[in-house]
């Protein structure tokens, strides 16, 4: 499976990649481009990675959640420019019930934003251009 995408990322395809007869219940996360970051104006982004190192992250990731709970997982992260409202990332995680769903789709988005190396080159409103260490978000929002 490609976990990386240049195309609009659609959440339903990655929702049905995880439905079966025995799994009851569907956790998805999707991520949008937003609008500001740390109290400025953001216009746009732009995502980069070493494709084959991330997309092995990736994997390793879904294995992962797919062995600490009985859950089947699906994750999709854009790479190029986006634009504010785009899908800049997604995940659903299948399961019989509710809470292994929840708990395996946090879990991925969580490493995800934390250990794929992927890189994010933000444009402000007021012309200035700032790389975002994922990792470095990750630290504050923990001590938050």
């Amino acid at each position: 499976m490609a976990y990386l995408t240049t195309l609009p990322i659609d959440a339903a395809p990655l929702v049905r990649a995880v439905e079966a007869p025995d799994r009851g219940g569907i956790a998805s996360f999707v991520g949008l481009v937003r609008n500001q970051h740390g109290g400025r104006a953001v216009l746009r982004l732009e995502y980069s990675a070493y494709a084959p190192m991330a997309e092995a992250e990736c994997a390793r990731i879904v294995a992962e959640a797919e062995s600490r709970w009985p859950v089947r997982v699906s994750l999709a992260h854009r790479l190029g420019a986006l634009e504010i409202g785009d899908v800049a990332v997604a995940v659903a995680a299948g399961a019989a019930h509710r809470d292994a769903a929840f708990a395996a789709c946090r879990y991925v988005i969580e490493e995800a934003k934390t250990r794929v190396p992927i890189w994010k080159k933000e444009f402000y409103a007021d012309g200035t251009v700032s790389w975002v260490d994922p990792t470095r978000a990750a630290e504050r929002s923990a001590a938050s």
